[in-house]
């Protein structure tokens, strides 16, 4: 299995510091709206419960936290972790009615949070940005209760040839589009090179499971350009 880890830390924030004010905006014109879609997926498949205490590891402006909350009927608890502070400053307006969120800012492979602390563990479009995957992996596993879960929604790998040759073409025109809404292209320059040097779904699966997460699987969303995956500690 490749090894992806890497010394991202420096560059992910800059170009997070590039990108943050029109964020939301990209993400819905690149996806055509089909990464509210896919979270979604996400929360329907998480499916939490009354009361349940979930940390939303790269928080961005807090889509999850919020549909987690509706999920929940707002009984639920949610510390939001992010490591960009602009990011963190956009999320914590947008949420802040909501009294049962708590903002922090840290890395995914450091938590300042004790064991056996979450019901729920669920990171969204922000696992490739990880510095060390594998480190990261184990913090989720710590802070997750016993019968807690882990959730990953992710870029993959797409499925289908005929798919795989239209999205290819696609994603070359992004950093276009970054250069002509945000002002600079670099940043999606790199989200492109991120996704292409991301695992497939088998290999990230793997290092779920080998971090000692069970009941591991995985969902393909629109022909693998997303996935999410599932694991439990038992």
């Amino acid at each position: 299995m490749k090894n992806i880890n890497q010394s991202k830390g420096t560059n992910v924030t800059k170009v997070f510091d590039d990108v943050f004010s029109k964020y939301d905006l990209m993400n819905d014109i690149m996806s055509f709206g089909a990464h509210r879609i896919w979270k979604n997926k996400l929360i329907d498949w998480m499916n939490p419960g009354k009361n349940d205490h979930a940390i939303d590891i790269a928080s961005g402006t807090g889509d999850i936290a919020k549909a987690f909350l509706r999920r929940t009927n707002f009984t639920g608890i949610v510390k939001c972790v992010e490591p960009n502070k602009n990011m963190l400053e956009i999320g914590k307006k947008k949420l802040e009615k909501f009294k049962n969120v708590k903002w922090f800012c840290s890395s995914a492979e450091k938590l300042p949070f004790k064991d056996e602390t979450f019901d729920i563990y669920v990171v969204s479009f922000g696992m490739r940005n990880f510095s060390n995957i594998n480190v990261a992996l184990k913090e989720s596993k710590r802070v997750l209760k016993t019968g807690g879960r882990f959730l990953c929604l992710e870029f993959s790998k797409v499925n289908n040839e005929v798919l795989s040759i239209i999205y290819e073409r696609y994603s070359k025109l992004i950093p276009h589009l970054g250069k002509y809404i945000v002002g600079k292209s670099e940043p999606y320059d790199y989200l492109i090179k991120s996704i292409n040097d991301f695992y497939s779904q088998d290999e990230l699966l793997s290092l779920i499971k080998s971090t000692g997460f069970e009941n591991t699987e995985y969902r393909d969303l629109s022909g693998g350009i997303a996935a999410i995956h599932s694991g439990w500690k038992i």
